[in-house]
């Protein structure tokens, strides 16, 4: 794998090799894990967080239900976050997901602490499925400021059985192409 940070790329192609990754990749936690280390971001000990985004829960659409196999919006649990490495918000996410097929431990630990949802749920050896990619920066706009929307990412997530638990949607800012080192 290339490192970003040693690699000569340049804006637009650091935003490529990222969603290459994330596009490929059965974690997103995991890939922005990896991602924070080789950039920098996670010198001095800091961690990938969740930090929930006060909003109101919002109800999944009835495709989305079709599409996580429950009969009831009632069923999913809606949880919103910003995932941040330091002082960096590298993105926005949004999940549906549907508590009664994750562990009493995994969902006591999505409700009570700032744990990333690919590292609460990672025992269930997740797949992901991408829905859609859609890209929010061009090159042509200059180069993207920390809070520029760059493209986000709709994704269902299943379990190693083919279960799917949870659909994200996930928007990626431009200070993920900070360099802390």
């Amino acid at each position: 794998m290339t490192d970003p940070s040693a690699a000569p790329l340049g804006t637009a192609g650091l935003v490529t090799l990222l969603t290459d990754r994330l596009l490929a990749g059965p974690s997103a936690t995991a890939v922005l894990e990896e991602w924070c280390h080789e950039r920098g971001l996670s010198a001095g000990g800091s961690r990938l967080c969740a930090v929930p985004v006060t909003a109101a829960a919002r109800a999944p659409s009835a495709q989305q239900c079709e599409r996580l196999g429950v009969g009831s919006p009632d069923l999913v649990r809606y949880r919103r976050v910003r995932l941040t490495c330091g002082a960096h918000v590298l993105s926005e996410a949004q999940n549906w997901y549907v508590p009664e097929r994750l562990t009493p431990g995994m969902n006591r630990v999505l409700d009570t602490t700032a744990t990333p949802f690919g590292r609460a749920v990672h025992a269930l050896a997740p797949q992901r499925r991408n829905l859609s990619l859609e890209r929010l920066w061009t090159q042509t706009a200059g180069r993207p400021g920390p809070a520029t929307a760059l493209f986000a990412i709709h994704a269902v997530l299943s379990t190693a059985d083919g279960v799917p638990f949870c659909e994200v949607v996930e928007t990626y800012r431009g200070a993920i192409l900070a360099d802390g080192g």
